[in-house]
């Protein structure tokens, strides 16, 4: 074969590779694109006002944890979630709350945190749960169905997470409804927007397997004392 001939046949095959790779973006980007707008379509309506929230009964309102910082008081992301929980609680939206987020080392605690604070802005201790192994969204909710025993709950946290928030829920057979904690701007939010995209995708992944979380253990009704988790 000719070195022009070789040469033509390289090309080939690198054009080839290039329509592939092209080929499959295209379907990766189609795939994310198509998972997002489905997630949020399907519990677009379930996100509520506070006054709706108010005349809904639930077992638990669920406030979802976030950073804590170094020096022990929530970030602003993290108290827009609990005054938005307070708020709910106080508008008769639920008797009960769980406060659940990360607890896995001493040395990092959200969940005291989100507790302490609501409980110095008038809540009574013994109606604030705390999940110290709500690791992530997906295991949060698993946990307030496996765990705390909820059915009808009322998640809170920031608009672009509700979404993801509400899927996982009603996919574990939870009756959610969820209200936006949306206060001001936050910062870095243009990145928490494209985390949330593949994060959409791989809760859509965990909501067809299900797997369980990383701790379960006896149960702890909602319906019972909160201080019953306190450590």
């Amino acid at each position: 074969m000719s070195d022009n001939k070789k040469a033509k046949k390289k090309k080939h095959i690198l054009l080839r590779i290039i329509i592939i790779l092209l080929v499959l973006s295209f379907l990766m980007i189609a795939f994310v694109t198509g998972i997002n707008l489905y997630v949020k379509a399907s519990v677009k309506a379930h996100i509520i006002t506070p006054e709706a929230a108010a005349e809904l009964n639930a077992d638990c309102i669920i406030v979802l944890g976030a950073y804590v910082m170094p020096n022990g008081y929530p970030s602003d992301m993290l108290e827009d979630r609990i005054l938005r929980g307070i708020e709910l609680y106080e508008n008769g939206a639920s008797g009960k709350i769980i406060m659940s987020g990360d607890h896995g080392q001493s040395e990092y605690d959200e969940v005291n945190i989100m507790k302490q604070y609501a409980v110095e802005k008038g809540i009574p201790s013994s109606d604030i749960f705390m999940d110290h192994a709500g690791f992530s969204t997906y295991e949060s909710l698993y946990r307030a169905r496996d765990i705390f025993l909820a059915k009808k709950v009322i998640i809170i946290t920031q608009e672009y997470h509700l979404y993801r928030a509400l899927y996982i829920a009603e996919q574990l057979g939870l009756e959610a409804y969820g209200v936006a904690s949306n206060q001001h701007e936050y910062i870095g939010q243009t990145n928490r927007d494209i985390r949330e995209i593949l994060a959409r995708v791989k809760d859509f992944g965990y909501c067809i397997f299900q797997p369980e979380p990383t701790y379960l253990g006896e149960t702890i009704p909602v319906f019972g004392d909160g201080d019953s988790t306190n450590d």
